[in-house]
């Protein structure tokens, strides 16, 4: 249960290393240098990038009663295609994960079918608090309030429940934000302008800054009156970047943030060409807010990068504007979708790593992943830097079919994913016969 990766350029913690990586069963034994093991099985990595595995703290995997669209099994192989080791999946299924009860049934799905790392949150909703109040801080990654309308049976709109989540609640809170009346108001008015005939272009203004800020800036004001352990999802706005603070290190954060890969590589102008492909919850939005996400992000502010995976069928996609979901998939491109960013000249190297796989870890908490250091679960990503390939159809995994970045040609490619030691994907294919992990928590 011996692996040797030879000759990679290790990307850890601001640094780089060359030399060689031993993991000894699912764990990394030994970290730079020229490194000999007779047992060991060799992986010559000439000269490549090795990464730790991108964490992603948020995912829609469809699972259950969605499965049409995803399931957690067909998902998770797209992640560690992707070079995505964990993730972090949201309660929003049908049922919802609203008991204690059915949040177990999905890590039980997991625990058979997931070749990644994984875990769940609990989801809140109008009626559940005594349920939320029972999750394990240390086996639960959080739990999820929408403070929107994106997942209808499991909106929180009521002012005393939220005062309750918020003060009782021990653990880390995740939101999404959008002011459900602002939205509503916004609503009436296009479709008294347009009927049924909307234009996807209209998505941001529907979903409008207004109703960003309004919603997030209440639970921050929340998360400050109780002091609230607060993550805000997907922000999207540079009116909201005021919320946060760059002045204390991400570990004493009682408030941070996440920046989803679609809010900083897309803006308004694509709904031309890709219309209900990339409509989305919050809305992508200017190219003014893209430009403040990604300067908030390089300093700071912004904490770390997620997806949203949030796949549907092209089918359920092609209606009107007011029957087309909102979601993209996502998981399987998000590490070169920003290390197309680095290769641009946009951000660092090591920043990308601190923001897809060490700050997740710290932000949760999360027990001995994240980062490339001996004793740590060997979850690992070996990425080529000068490898052109373009998405399409007949590469894309998700069960959906289909991508939003059909056509895009990449300069970088994942060629292995390492999850706990094994080899998760290789050369082109999935291993489904070894499982990940259940997350575990250092709370």
């Amino acid at each position: 249960m011996k692996k040797l990766i030879k000759n990679v350029r290790i990307i850890n913690e601001g640094q780089q290393i060359e030399g060689d990586l031993l993991i000894v069963n699912d764990r990394i034994e030994k970290i730079g240098g020229i490194i000999e093991s007779r047992e060991a099985q060799e992986v010559d990595g000439k000269g490549n990038y090795l990464l730790p595995g991108v964490i992603d703290d948020q995912v829609h995997f469809r699972e259950p009663g969605l499965t049409h669209k995803a399931d957690i099994e067909s998902e998770s192989r797209a992640a560690v295609a992707g070079g995505t080791t964990t993730f972090m999946e949201m309660p929003n299924t049908k049922p919802a994960a609203l008991t204690q009860e059915e949040l177990e049934k999905k890590y039980a799905k997991a625990s058979q079918v997931s070749p990644a790392n994984y875990s769940f949150f609990m989801g809140a909703s109008n009626e559940n608090i005594e349920h939320v109040l029972k999750t394990n801080e240390k086996t639960v990654c959080g739990v999820k309030i929408f403070m929107g309308s994106s997942t209808g049976n499991m909106l929180v709109d009521d002012e005393k429940t939220l005062e309750n989540l918020f003060s009782k609640v021990p653990m880390l809170i995740a939101t999404h934000c959008e002011d459900e009346m602002t939205i509503r108001r916004n609503t009436e008015e296009y479709v008294r302008k347009y009927g049924d005939k909307i234009p996807f272009s209209a998505h941001p203004e529907i979903r409008s800054v207004e109703a960003c800020y309004k919603s997030s800036s209440l639970a921050v004001r929340m998360a400050k009156k109780y002091d609230t352990r607060l993550h805000i999802l997907h922000i999207s706005t540079a009116e909201e970047l005021d919320l946060f603070t760059n002045e204390i290190p991400l570990a004493e954060k009682r408030i941070t943030s996440e920046v989803c890969v679609h809010h900083l590589y897309f803006d308004a102008d694509d709904y031309e060409t890709l219309g209900s492909k990339v409509k989305c919850n919050p809305a992508v939005k200017e190219a003014r807010h893209k430009k403040a996400l990604m300067e908030a992000l390089l300093d700071d502010r912004l904490d770390i990068i997620a997806t949203d995976h949030a796949p549907h069928t092209l089918e359920e996609k092609q209606g009107l504007y007011m029957k087309a979901p909102s979601g993209l998939p996502l998981v399987q491109h998000s590490l070169n979708m920003m290390l197309d960013f680095y290769q641009q000249g946009v951000i660092g190297l090591e920043k990308v790593v601190e923001k897809m796989s060490h700050a997740p870890a710290v932000c949760f908490e999360i027990q001995d992943r994240g980062y490339v250091r001996e004793g740590y679960y060997a979850d690992l990503v070996l990425v080529d830097m000068d490898s052109e390939w373009t998405v399409s159809k007949e590469n894309v995994r998700f069960k959906c079919g289909w991508s939003p970045l059909e056509g895009k040609t990449f300069h970088n490619k994942v060629l292995k994913t390492f999850v706990n030691g094994f080899k998760a994907y290789s050369n082109g294919e999935v291993n489904a016969n070894q499982k990940g992990y259940r997350l575990s928590f250092n709370r």
